[in-house]
């Protein structure tokens, strides 16, 4: 039987065997991503995007996030659950953050949960590790901060920038987190940074110099068709097989092929002739 993915397992993996981390956001991928052996199930608010059909992460809050959360939990019996800290649910106050960091471990049975930022959310992560709850960091292209970015764009591409995020990794690490996601960044940057931490660095558009690697569920499937970033690798094509069987589907019961009747339920013929009163 395989054993629950605890963060020391996470913790001791560096430098020892690359980890793996999806996004699932409902019990079905979330059962289907377990059953693959993922070490760590991310329920990201990327959902605003690939499955509320948002513009952006922005939109949604907690009562999503918890109710997608505690949904993935449910299916993910081995993989650790990691509950996405939405917008504005730990950036207000260090007590704000840590309750709505609890909320995730009480009411969405997550394991875990990932904040975005490096140096000014430090006093959150510590707060937050120190009331017992784990902490996963991202930094890079963090996608709630992206209109101070100019949008979706790669980030530490100028040698200050890059220092910067060192030093963030560092303070990371050093306030409590258990790994932080790196995002859109240069390779020999996220390589600088998982040799100047000894926590696991997980990339999503980092190079494979990370400890481990995370992408969206929808993206590895081929599902979300708005658009695809250069660093995603689609391992199968879902989408086109999915709409040809819904079309099938539409096109059978407009001819009337289905049901046939082995999908039908039949009466014997003594209870017709009662109902018909022969």
């Amino acid at each position: 039987m395989s054993k629950k993915v605890t963060v020391p397992d996470i913790m001791s993996a560096k430098g020892k065997r690359k980890l793996t981390e999806i996004t699932a956001y409902d019990y079905p991928t979330a059962l289907l991503a377990d059953e693959s052996g993922m070490d760590m199930i991310l329920v990201g608010d990327s959902l605003a995007m690939v499955v509320l059909g948002q513009e952006d992460t922005l939109s949604v809050g907690m009562t999503e996030m918890l109710h997608h959360t505690l949904a993935v939990s449910r299916g993910a019996k081995n993989s650790l659950v990691i509950g996405d800290m939405p917008f504005l649910s730990y950036q207000a106050s260090v007590e704000q953050a840590v309750i709505n960091a609890g909320r995730f471990l009480k009411e969405g049975r997550a394991g875990a949960v990932k904040l975005e930022g490096g140096s000014r959310v430090a006093p959150q992560v510590k707060a937050i590790a120190e009331a017992g709850i784990p902490v996963q960091g991202h930094l890079g292209l963090t996608p709630q901060s992206a209109q101070q970015f100019g949008g979706f764009k790669v980030q530490g591409k100028t040698a200050e920038a890059a220092k910067i995020m060192i030093e963030d990794a560092r303070a990371l690490e050093q306030a409590g987190c258990f790994s932080i996601v790196l995002e859109a960044i240069p390779s020999a940057i996220a390589e600088k940074i998982t040799h100047s931490v000894k926590i696991p660095t997980i990339g999503i558009g980092a190079g494979k110099a990370c400890d481990g690697q995370v992408l969206v569920i929808h993206d590895v499937l081929g599902l979300y068709e708005r658009f695809t970033p250069r660093f995603v690798k689609q391992y199968t094509k879902l989408s086109e097989p999915i709409r040809q069987a819904l079309a099938r589907y539409r096109e059978e019961v407009e001819k009337g092929v289905f049901p046939g009747p082995e999908h039908s339920f039949t009466m014997s013929e003594e209870e017709m002739r009662k109902l018909s009163g022969e």
